[in-house]
């Protein structure tokens, strides 16, 4: 199930970013350390006691050439949407404003659970303003302090109440999961729609496991699809066409629902940053991966064309080296065919188990090859043995005298090696270093 979504919404300098960052601490990535990956501070996983959940700073979704309270106002309404609570934060030093009723009014109004915050309260003698915020309407206003960190145990506490119950997965274990990714404009639905042809079985959409998501089951040469969250790409709006960063929010969702995911590239317009930060959350999802470059058909070609635009692509997306590149049309269907058979394959491999004392061979001959590496002070790293303790991607652990040793590069030359040996085209894998009990 996709983690639940917490949204930070109050007027400018109420400390939003200042309560984001404290809870966020500096967990912005658990595996990520691979060239290549762009990260937006405004969206960040972070935990609490034992849930785990997104978080998303509305302060930093700019709506360009919009006056302050129209800002506002788009920012408000994307967390409504995209937040499963809403954490409503104002500054107990300066009291109710205007500009914290107009939110509190388009806040009311979602129906969705609101946390008050007071933030700024660094001194409990001044507790006695929090009355004042009861006319909000709200309800209990939590005094918070996000540069010392006072009261957001309590905070959280309260948010965390308010997080959908998981309902486990609605499908069978054989039913491969496709979430479609990238920029608006790209093709996504055109994408759905050639996928689908006449190969629906089941008419109508179903509802997904996360708000207003849509998911389309289809079957194919009796392997069960569905292609999750279609309603997220028919979604339009001043507020959505106004930030790139929405299509972000709403792809997070998507990738955690799925298996694989496909990164979709338009051909006409090329690559941008923004699809990098994109495929860079499929990546540190751990999903498989296939780059769809569509609309094919609207470039001039010569013999060399698809080989230029193949070497663009690994050269920006240096962390998706793994990831096999389609080139196909939507519009005309033209190499639609080869595109299932490829979300098959990494499907498998994604789910691929290497036995131990096969693993183990492969570290025995990557070693006795490239002997491990030393620190300063002259200790080298000892691998004692290695073992999968995870498929979807498969993960492996190895149980070393220090993990300090294992350094990026080695890590990343043991990588290259087990992929030599087997195939996981199309999924990362991880390797995590345990310290060995002797």
């Amino acid at each position: 199930m996709a983690k639940p979504v917490l949204a930070i919404v109050g007027r400018p300098n109420v400390g939003k970013s200042t309560i984001f960052n404290r809870i966020v601490g500096e967990r912005v990535s658990i595996v990520e350390d691979k060239p290549g990956v762009t990260r937006d501070r405004i969206y960040s996983s972070a935990d609490w006691l034992n849930h785990e959940f997104h978080i998303i700073d509305t302060g930093g979704i700019e709506i360009n050439d919009e006056p302050l309270m129209a800002q506002m106002r788009y920012q408000a309404e994307l967390a409504i949407d995209e937040a499963d609570v809403i954490c409503f934060i104002v500054n107990g030093r300066e009291g109710i404003t205007a500009a914290d009723e107009e939110v509190a009014q388009i806040l009311f109004r979602s129906k969705k659970p609101i946390v008050l915050g007071v933030n700024k309260m660094d001194d409990p003698s001044m507790h006695h303003r929090l009355y004042e915020f009861y006319s909000l309407g709200i309800g209990e206003p939590f005094p918070i302090s996000g540069s010392h960190g006072i009261g957001l145990g309590d905070f959280l506490d309260e948010a965390a109440k308010h997080f959908p119950i998981d309902e486990g997965d609605i499908y069978d274990e054989d039913t491969i999961r496709i979430s479609l990714i990238g920029r608006p404009n790209v093709g996504k639905s055109s994408l759905v729609n050639a996928l689908l042809g006449e190969e629906r079985v089941i008419v109508s959409d179903i509802p997904g496991t996360t708000r207003d998501a849509i998911d389309t089951p289809f079957t194919k040469d009796d392997q069960d699809y569905v292609v999750i969250d279609t309603a997220g790409m028919r979604k339009k709006g001043k507020v959505y066409e106004s930030t790139e960063k929405y299509s972000v929010l709403r792809s997070l969702r998507a990738i955690e629902r799925s298996d694989v995911v496909l990164m979709v590239l338009n051909a006409e317009e090329g690559i941008i940053e923004q699809d990098k930060k994109i495929a860079g959350y499929a990546h540190e999802a751990g999903r498989a991966v296939v780059i769809v470059v569509n609309k094919w058909d609207a470039i001039e070609k010569d013999d060399k064309t698809m080989q230029e635009f193949e070497q663009k692509i690994r050269d920006h997306f240096l962390f998706l080296d793994y990831a096999p590149i389609v080139f196909l049309s939507a519009k005309t269907k033209r190499r639609i065919q080869n595109l299932l058979p490829e979300v098959n394959e990494v499907s498998e491999n994604h789910n691929m188990r290497v036995q131990t004392h096969v693993l183990n061979d492969i570290i025995v001959d990557a070693v006795t090859m490239n002997p491990t590496p030393t620190d300063h002070g002259g200790r080298r790293l000892r691998i004692s043995y290695g073992t999968q303790v995870a498929v979807a991607p498969p993960t492996f652990v190895l149980f070393v005298n220090d993990p300090e040793l294992l350094h990026f590069s080695y890590r990343r030359y043991l990588e290259n090696k087990i992929r030599a040996t087997f195939n996981f085209k199309g999924t990362p894998i991880r390797i995590l270093a345990r310290k060995k009990n002797d």
